[in-house]
């Protein structure tokens, strides 16, 4: 079993949380992370070239991780790019022999966020639970016929202590092993 997960962090090299959420999976059997940003530096995905690349490392996989900063309520700019160009491609330009063939794959989002969890309530400074930001990534995967998973949410990201950071990595790497582990029919749809 093959597990993927595109890091869409928009400054790697200062990445704190991600990074450490990175190197966890990293250690794992069966787990290859793509530091998105290295590949794209000028944030321009194309469809056809790069799309092809992408879709293919897509296919290769039994589990899809998209893990990222929530910035500004969404996704980082780049993971925005790469969704256009590479679901759009799969999906409409290339239903048949790629986006078919991706249809069923369990999709796991984990997101970081600065705030406190008591910031994403109807009384906190973002009003709206984390995970219902999420939503539109959610139809996303519904749309593509991905099969979702809860996501995988850190908050305080930046600001965690160093054993806290630990914990959270450790908890990230636990997670994936466990959905890894469990049969495809188990998983949410």
């Amino acid at each position: 079993m093959k597990t993927l997960i595109l890091s869409f962090h928009p400054e790697p090299r200062h990445s704190v949380t991600n990074a450490a959420l990175a190197r966890a999976a990293n250690a794992l059997d069966g787990v290859e992370v793509i530091d998105m940003q290295t590949l794209y530096p000028s944030g321009h995905i194309d469809m056809f070239t790069d799309g092809a690349v992408e879709a293919e490392r897509l296919l290769s996989a039994d589990h899809i991780v998209l893990q990222f900063p929530v910035q500004w309520y969404s996704v980082p700019t780049l993971m925005k790019a790469w969704m256009d160009a590479v679901l759009t491609r799969m999906f409409y330009l290339f239903h048949e022999t790629e986006g078919a063939h991706l249809e069923g794959t369990p999709v796991m989002l984990a997101a970081t966020a600065g705030n406190v969890p008591e910031a994403y309530t109807p009384k906190g400074q973002n009003l709206i639970p984390l995970v219902n930001l999420l939503n539109p990534l959610r139809a996303m995967a519904y749309r593509c016929k991905l099969r979702w998973e809860e996501p995988f949410l850190v908050y305080r990201a930046g600001k965690l202590s160093e054993a806290e950071l630990a914990e959270a990595a450790t908890r990230y790497a636990e997670t994936l092993r466990a959905w890894a582990a469990r049969p495809v029919e188990a998983l949410a749809a």
